[in-house]
């Protein structure tokens, strides 16, 4: 099962959504971004297939976003792509590459629409919230 995350392991997001997919039995190719960034044309074509804006791809809290003038609105994507590629805090996380598709897993639990595997048993993420129970189906929020 090919599954790749664009993870950062000082994000308690990013790990949530790293433990789900070992959750299912994948142990994915995981790529610390901060230490090894997507080019341009591969951070454009995830954003692409995720089908989300570029703005919404930045990530502005803890990094410096408003300090680099990223805010303005006539920046261009093209610019807004190099300023994430020469910055990689900047890039928001965890992206999840599956066959199914590619989320920006912000909440976490937008993995499981692209998860190829049904988790192996119950979930919770790292502050306690039941995410997946014993018989695995969704809980709470998330139904």
């Amino acid at each position: 099962m090919d599954v790749t995350i664009y993870h950062n392991p000082a994000c308690g997001t990013s790990r949530n959504t790293l433990a789900m997919i070992r959750n299912a039995g994948i142990e994915p190719t995981v790529i610390e971004y901060l230490n090894n960034p997507p080019t341009r044309d591969e951070l454009k074509e995830i954003i692409t297939r995720a089908g989300v804006s570029v703005r919404d791809a930045i990530r502005q809290k803890g990094t410096p976003y408003a300090e680099l003038g990223l805010d303005d609105p006539n920046l261009t994507n093209e610019q807004l792509l190099e300023a994430m590629v020469a910055t990689p805090v900047l890039i928001n996380r965890p992206f999840v590459i599956t066959s199914a598709g590619v989320r920006l897993c912000r909440p976490s639990e937008v993995l499981l629409d692209i998860l190829p595997m049904p988790q192996k048993g119950p979930f919770a993420k790292e502050d306690g919230e039941a995410v997946i129970d014993a018989k695995g189906r969704r809980v709470g929020k998330h139904d």
